[in-house]
This record gives C-alpha cells, sequence and structure tokens, in this order.
C-alpha cells in the first residue's frame, strides 16, 4: 500500500548561487557526507546536489511533514542500491515520522526517481508499506 507521494522540482542556478555563496556551510548543512563526496566528485556538482535537494523536499513531503517538525536536511539521504537504483536512508526525525506511518506488520520501502535537465532538476517519491516476509 502507498502512505505517501511527493514530488520537488530545483533550480540548479539556485543551488550553485547557494554554494557560491555559502559553500561548505551549505552543503554540510543540508547534506550527508556520502551525498557531498559523490556530488563533489561530478563534473557539475551544482546538478548533483539540485537533485538531492530535490529528494529531500519530496520525501519530506511523502512523510506528510515538509521541512519543520523533527524533520531535518541530513535526516535524510540519497543512497544507491547496490544495483545503482536511487532510494532514500532515513535518519533521526525522519526515520521515527516513517516508522510511525507504516502499519503494523509491515515494512517500508522507499521509491525515488531523480532526473536533471538544466536548469532544472526533479525527484519524486513514493513510499510504501508491504508485508513482512
Amino acid at each position: 500500500m502507498i502512505i505517501g507521494i511527493g514530488s520537488d522540482l530545483s533550480d540548479i542556478r539556485r543551488i550553485q548561487a547557494s554554494l557560491d555563496r555559502f559553500g561548505a556551510r551549505f552543503t554540510q548543512r543540508c547534506f550527508t557526507e556520502l551525498e557531498r563526496r559523490r556530488s563533489d566528485r561530478k563534473p557539475d556538482p551544482a546538478a548533483s546536489y539540485a537533485k538531492r535537494f530535490a529528494a529531500k523536499e519530496a520525501c519530506a513531503k511523502a512523510l506528510g511533514t515538509g521541512m519543520r517538525g523533527a524533520v531535518y536536511w541530513r535526516d535524510m539521504g540519497v543512497v544507491n542500491l547496490p544495483s545503482g537504483q536511487p532510494t532514500m536512508a532515513l535518519t533521526g526525525g525522519a526515520l521515527t515520522r516513517l516508522n510511525s506511518l507504516v502499519p503494523e506488520g509491515c515494512e517500508a520501502r522507499i521509491h525515488l526517481s531523480l532526473t536533471d535537465e538544466h536548469p532544472y532538476a526533479q525527484a519524486f517519491v513514493v513510499i510504501e508499506a508491504l508485508p513482512l516476509s
């Protein structure tokens, strides 16, 4: 069963402006260490950061909280499964919120789709509750 859906569109130019103005202060506030390592080694770090920023916003919407309450930027991180498929890893308040949404006897699976076409990056998140095996 689907328990949450979220989408977001991020302007790569806006993320580039934040990188230029705030640098590490911006990236350390909003992104996990893994996300920073991955994005910083890309040919266009701003596009990579913009996709991850959009993913966090979409995930917060799917959780039904937005970026408020106990859900913080670094509580949500884009990670890749062994297949390369992106998904979200949640910690802290985001994980607490996710656990409160999942019915007993089920586990959560977060589906994530990312894309970018300069000057925009887009993310869709679907949170699904699946019966435990």
